[in-house]
């Protein structure tokens, strides 16, 4: 186990200190996705949410050890996670976590869903691990942006990862298998796109951050919990995640709410520039 150390409301994790808890995040995250993979095998009740967006047994359980794990480690820091902690109120330093995301394609066996979690200062992640467990890949990152193969619920070696520039043969679109809208094409209309590929979750951030993919946008609703993991492991590849404004999100915005607006993430940061997005609420 990776130790841990001590966080406080009080400051900001020093860089060293981030490196140390996001390999700790990835941990715990890692560990959640072994729990998911049983349910995974072994069938899992649900429902629909008031929203419509489907919630499981899966989901429930793994928020339970998250949150277990993530008090246990460093007691005192909020965690907003999203099936049982969506409303709590932020701090100076809190975790978002969604423990499932990609609940339907959960549900389907397509093996694209991942276990986000992000530690918040201010208003920007400054430490991150998005898991994939059915595909045994786990990102993290505290000041670099890392990857790792995952094994019996543990992250193996972790090597850096790095975004890239745009290819001559142009971008490859991670596009999303379930939420695409007119106002997703009408923004890719607008880039040099070479190809699309559909891919679901979280997991497009964790693509972009290692190369496999160029650009990833979503106009409709998400959460900060969808992306806040992504976001800083994305960034730390030295790719970026921009809103219509052209700026990085923040987070903890709007407390209880926690509902995110237009972006686009792009592996080459020179591009964002030519995302034209529509206004967020």
């Amino acid at each position: 186990m990776t130790p841990a150390p001590s966080l406080s409301l009080d400051r900001s994790p020093e860089p060293a200190e981030r490196d140390a808890v996001a390999l700790r995040l990835a941990e715990i995250a890692a560990s959640a996705g072994v729990l998911l993979r049983a349910y995974e095998r072994g069938g899992c009740r649900h429902h629909l949410k008031a929203d419509g967006s489907p919630t499981s047994q899966a989901d429930l359980a793994a928020e339970a050890q998250i949150v277990a794990d993530l008090a246990q480690t460093w007691p005192g820091i909020p965690v907003i996670a999203e099936e049982t902690a969506a409303e709590a109120a932020p701090a100076a330093l809190f975790f978002l976590v969604d423990p499932l995301d990609g609940t339907k394609d959960f549900l389907k066996g397509t093996g694209e869903y991942t276990v986000n979690i992000a530690l918040v200062a201010g208003e920007r992640p400054v430490a991150a691990a998005l898991v994939a467990p059915a595909l045994g890949r786990v990102w993290a990152a505290g000041t670099h942006a890392l990857e790792a193969a995952v094994a019996e619920g543990r992250p193996g070696a972790f090597r850096a990862v790095a975004a890239r520039p745009v290819p001559p043969e142009g971008m490859t679109a991670l596009v999303s298998r379930s939420h695409g809208e007119a106002a997703d094409e009408a923004c890719l209309a607008g880039l040099p796109i070479g190809q699309r590929r559909g891919v679901s979750s979280a997991l497009k951030f964790g693509l972009l951050a290692c190369g496999e993919g160029d650009v990833y946008v979503r106009c409709g609703p998400t959460m900060e919990w969808d992306t806040a993991a992504g976001d800083h492991i994305l960034t730390q590849a030295g790719g970026c995640v921009v809103g219509p404004d052209g700026h990085p999100f923040g987070y903890g915005r709007r407390p209880g709410q926690y509902r995110n607006g237009p972006f686009a993430a792009f592996g080459d940061p020179s591009q964002a520039g030519r995302a034209v997005l529509p206004a967020g609420a």
